[in-house]
């Protein structure tokens, strides 16, 4: 699943060695802390935040599979 999150956003920013994101788990979710470098934090949330929207939809049907709930959290 951390895979699949990392290459949306690498594939989003500039600067890919800047990206950092951290698993926390807990029972029955999981949340994600993504970190960007702060000119690429546009990039990825979007305008109005379209863009950040359908990233935490994506990780939800994602998640779904798995029986979790998971949140995706922009860090900048």
């Amino acid at each position: 699943m951390e895979e699949i999150l990392k290459t949306i956003i690498s594939n989003l920013v500039d600067e890919k060695e800047a990206v950092e994101i951290k698993r926390i788990d807990s029972e029955k979710s999981i949340v994600f802390e993504v970190k960007v470098a702060e000119n690429d934090m546009g990039k990825v949330i979007g305008r109005q935040g379209r863009l950040a929207k359908s990233i935490r939809t994506v990780m939800k049907a994602v998640a779904s599979r798995e029986h979790k709930k998971v949140s995706v959290e922009f860090i900048g």
